[in-house]
């Protein structure tokens, strides 16, 4: 009884991006559960989330609703040489949630607060399809994992190289690959202009 009290303490101190992520990631219990969205006043997300979550308990509609997802992904901005990570919403005024859809479901979501309404063709709130469930929902834990940089380089723009060998170096990006996240930099060694392939967070711009 010991042990299984310890293993609760420590899960519920892991870190919540990760216990996000991998929530999404587990089977609901309830296997008619499918994910819908709903529309929430913006700013008012994790507000909207918390007081689900509220009154799924207050209800006792844990069989019926499941997760409650905002999705997510980790940006990491260069700022004066320094890395700043910061959570930005994929789709700000829209909440996941995980739901075994019925009138009084539908009546206790749509009521909760700063709730606008479902997403979905005339009365009837439309489930995710499969495909969509694996682009938005398991994206979450996906962005969790890898922060994206939240840089634009273009091509012939003048960048300073700030790690590897060639720190403190400057050349000209000649090409950029977004979904890589690198850059290929011209950089003259010894008289001769070089091409070197870098991460986004191996350089910055020259002002």
């Amino acid at each position: 009884m010991q042990d299984e009290e310890k293993q609760e303490t420590v899960e519920a101190g892991a870190d919540p991006a990760v216990a996000e992520a991998a929530a999404a990631a587990e089977p609901p219990r309830n296997p008619h559960m499918k994910w819908y969205i709903i529309h929430s006043y913006s700013g008012f997300e994790r507000k909207v989330k918390e007081s689900l979550e509220s009154r799924v308990q207050a209800f006792g509609l844990q069989e019926k609703i499941g997760k409650v997802l905002i999705p997510t992904e980790a940006v990491t901005e260069v700022r004066g040489g320094k890395k700043y990570t910061t959570e930005r919403m994929f789709y700000p005024g829209y909440v996941l949630v995980e739901m075994d859809m019925d009138d009084h479901v539908w009546h206790v979501v749509k009521s909760t607060p700063r709730v606008t309404g479902f997403v979905g063709t005339g009365q009837q709130p439309t489930p995710l399809s499969e495909e969509e469930v694996q682009h938005i929902v398991y994206r979450v834990g996906e962005a969790k994992d890898k922060p994206k940089l939240k840089v634009k380089f273009e091509k012939n723009e003048s960048v300073r190289i700030t790690e590897g060998p060639f720190a403190s170096f400057t050349g000209i990006v000649d090409e950029v690959n977004e979904d890589r996240e690198t850059v290929k930099v011209m950089v003259t060694i010894f008289g001769r202009s070089t091409p070197v392939e870098l991460e986004f967070n191996q350089v910055e711009k020259v002002a």
